[in-house]
């Protein structure tokens, strides 16, 4: 499997580095689940709904609700959990293909690279939450990072592929 994800810069000021470490991060969740088959990326290896899609699916919502909620104050943003049902993003059927979700997230860090864009790290969010865009950048660093590592676990038990 090809590997073009970009790496972060070596030196640079600390917006660059951050994004640059955000980037490499989102390129690597796409590249670790990239070959699987649908029902693989559906398959779920442990008690819960936990799969390579569903954890997919679930950061494509977390980056719509920090950038485009949180940080930009965007009403009605789309998200696939509720209250009602709070890991709804995590549930994959077979009507959903691994290629679409994978579009949809991003999509999701297109949207988010925008958002960010417009504004200076130390812009509070829209949304009283007491964060400001740096601290999101670094949450979303340690969130993609988490989850990058489940999906690399995953990936190694569903057919054997490992790597950085």
């Amino acid at each position: 499997m090809e590997d073009n994800r970009p790496e972060p810069p070596d030196f640079a000021g600390e917006r660059e580095t951050l994004e640059g470490f955000l980037d490499f991060l989102r390129t690597s969740v796409v590249h670790k689940a990239t070959g699987l088959s649908d029902a693989d990326g559906a398959r779920r290896l442990l008690p819960t709904d936990t799969s390579v899609a569903g954890l997919i699916r679930h950061l494509a919502d977390v980056e719509r609700s920090w950038f485009r909620e949180d940080i930009d104050g965007q009403t009605y943003v789309p998200f696939r959990w509720s209250e009602e049902d709070p890991d709804g993003e995590f549930r994959v059927t077979e009507a959903d293909s691994l290629s679409g979700i994978i579009a949809d997230y991003e999509a999701a860090c297109a949207e988010s690279r925008e958002v960010a864009s417009r504004y200076s790290l130390e812009a509070p969010c829209t949304v009283d939450n007491g964060h400001n865009v740096r601290w999101v950048m670094v949450h979303m660093i340690e969130e993609t990072g988490r989850h990058c590592g489940h999906i690399d676990i995953l990936r190694e038990l569903l057919d054997g592929v490992t790597g950085e």
